[in-house]
């Protein structure tokens, strides 16, 4: 090897530890923060993904962006249920958790879930890759898995209803992100459908008729699977701007359901 390729690779050494300093000093400015700063930090990030993302960081990272202060956790296969903010089934998540909230629903096996009432604003977010990773099942003989009263948000779930509805909307606004919504197509068509909603106009505050915070459903990139019809409403509420994508197994809906 010449004395010039011999130089040439010490100076390439050089500058890869030059980086590796750069690097190790901006890790390390902001872990120099205490953790409330950091967790305070972390509340600012969408729960998916980018809090979900700084979980993958470090052990420290990973203990704050999953901390009770910034959402539930929903975990069958936890053991110490002593753990805060982390609870073995989604009802009892519902009951603990603070208007405001976000529900982080862990993926694999099946969610029971059956006639779950939710009177405050909430989000539920399944933990997996895909909405199909993490299911939520309601069983026959029930009205609904979730029945909404409040403005909620639902991202990145698989809502199965073996009969009934997978998403009872009484009021507020309910978004639908991301998801799977699954009913059965047979034998009893008018007996499933994935989306009611029973909202009336009359039971907005007047303030909020003409607001982007009125009642309504507001569906993207979700796909819906079997019943009838996508979504059957009544009194005074009806489908606005739809669109719907045919694929070989399944239907896109994208729509919003409003005022007439």
């Amino acid at each position: 090897m010449s004395v010039m390729e011999n130089q040439k690779q010490q100076d390439n050494k050089g500058q890869l530890k030059k980086c590796e300093r750069k690097r190790t000093s901006c890790y390390s400015r902001i872990n120099n923060l205490d953790d409330g700063c950091l967790m305070h930090i972390f509340s600012f990030l969408s729960p998916i993904p980018d809090r979900f993302n700084t979980a993958l960081v470090c052990h420290r990272w990973n203990y704050l962006a999953c901390h009770p202060r910034l959402w539930l956790r929903v975990d069958r296969s936890v053991k110490d249920l002593s753990e805060p903010g982390v609870f073995p089934n989604i009802e009892t998540a519902v009951s603990a958790s603070r208007p405001g909230d976000t529900i982080l629903i862990a993926a694999g096996g099946i969610h029971r879930v059956a006639n779950i009432q939710i009177n405050k604003p909430l989000c539920l977010i399944g933990a997996g890759e895909i909405p199909d990773d993490t299911m939520l099942t309601c069983s026959r003989g029930l009205d609904s898995a979730f029945e909404f009263l409040s403005n909620c948000k639902l991202s990145n779930l698989t809502v199965k209803a073996e009969l009934g509805c997978c998403l009872l909307h009484r009021s507020g606004r309910l978004t639908i992100d991301g998801c799977v919504l699954q009913c059965e197509s047979n034998p009893l068509d008018f007996l499933s459908c994935p989306i009611i909603s029973t909202a009336n106009s009359s039971d907005m505050v007047p303030s909020q008729t003409n607001s982007n915070n009125g009642d309504g459903v507001f569906v993207s990139q979700t796909r819906i699977e079997g019943g009838a019809k996508a979504v059957l409403t009544s009194g005074d509420l009806a489908l606005q701007r739809v669109r719907v994508v045919y694929a070989r197994t399944s239907l896109l809906f994208w729509f919003d359901v409003e005022q007439m």
